[in-house]
């Protein structure tokens, strides 16, 4: 019996984690797999009403999951940083979700703005770090506010944390089994101290654990140029927090957009979390307007890191069908269906399988 801690969110998060929801019980019916789910409504709406944000008894509950299913995190109403901060940041570090894994995979039927490519061309998967970097918050002011201010932001970099990283992702790559090709992503040539660490431990690692795997090198501006010009070259890239935070962005873009990028938050031995990759988009909120792919993507993503693959594949299959036969556009008020009607499709191909 699986156990999944699902956390809504904000703005249009409860509308697509509703789908997601729908979609998974399709699935379990199907397959066969036993799941059983506890909401929490933590967000800008809680935070507004009681103050609070994330306890830590909430913490050690989550603790006792298998994976958590979260919907968005952002309200107009409170300050940009806070609910970030205070749940998602707090979640990854404190659940020890040390990794961010991110395909980046074109569906059939779905437009890319890259000129004269296709689903052949762009599916890769980007590896995150996701506990170090400049995110960890180090770093402070010095005389703030004065003409003389001064602000360091620090990125910390650990031999145990970029060695898990790498070593996630040459198993990843190795069990992908498709060009068996991993990139490290970096700046070699400017941040001299941080991804020395981590090209030492590339192919330290590599060379002595993976010689199956081919090596690869690019710095990050390089990666996303080629990331446009020529997305076949990637099979998995891996690099640290604050990089794989923008390249990941750019990834979703060419697979497609918002309506269709999902991610997980991933601790291998631990309590990973799953969750789209677009934003809580306020505007839409209650429209039954915006598309809920993205979601469904990333319940499909949690099955599959939870082991269910055969329910994993089959919910991939669907979604790829109604992309591919029925959604006009990925676009929230253009896909010729409401948010619900997609969910609906979606476990009409799950019945019919």
């Amino acid at each position: 019996m699986l156990k999944i801690a699902v956390i809504p969110g904000d703005g249009t998060g409860p509308e697509v984690i509703n789908e997601g929801l729908k979609v998974l019980n399709a699935t379990s019916q199907k397959t066969g797999f036993k799941y059983e789910t506890q909401v929490y409504d933590f967000g800008g709406e809680r935070f507004k009403r009681t103050g609070e944000i994330l306890p830590d008894s909430v913490l050690h509950e989550l603790k006792q999951f298998d994976a958590i299913y979260l919907g968005a995190i952002g309200h107009p109403d409170v300050k940009p940083g806070i609910l970030e901060k205070g749940i998602l940041l707090k979640l990854r570090f404190e659940l020890d979700q040390y990794i961010n894994l991110r395909p980046v995979k074109l569906y059939p039927g779905v437009e890319t703005p890259l000129k004269d490519k296709g689903p052949e061309d762009i599916d890769f998967v980007v590896v995150r770090e996701n506990t170090e970097g400049l995110y960890t918050g180090s770093g402070g002011f010095l005389k703030k506010g004065t003409p003389d201010e001064v602000a360091l932001q620090t990125s910390i970099n650990t031999r145990k944390g970029v060695e898990r990283c790498i070593r996630y992702a040459y198993e990843y790559t190795r069990k992908r089994n498709k060009s068996k090709t991993l990139t490290l992503c970096g700046k070699t040539n400017v941040l001299t101290y941080a991804f020395d660490l981590w090209e030492r431990v590339f192919y330290e690692v590599g060379d002595k654990y993976y010689p199956d795997i081919k090596k690869d090198y690019a710095h990050v501006d390089a990666t996303c140029m080629w990331m446009v010009k020529n997305p076949e070259w990637f099979d998995v890239i891996v690099t640290d927090n604050m990089f794989g935070d923008i390249i990941t962005d750019l990834g979703a873009m060419i697979q497609g957009g918002m309506g269709i990028a999902s991610g997980g938050n991933i601790n291998p031995d631990g309590v990973s979390m799953f969750e789209p990759i677009g934003g809580s988009a306020p505007k839409y909120t209650g429209k039954n307007l915006i598309n809920p792919m993205a979601s469904i993507s990333a319940a499909q993503m949690m099955l599959s890191i939870l082991g269910e693959e055969k329910a994993s594949q089959i919910m991939e299959n669907a979604i790829v069908k109604v992309l591919s036969t029925k959604l006009k556009s990925l676009q929230a008020g253009k896909m010729g269906y409401s948010t619900t009607e997609v969910g609906d499709l979606v476990c009409e191909e799950i019945v019919k399988v």
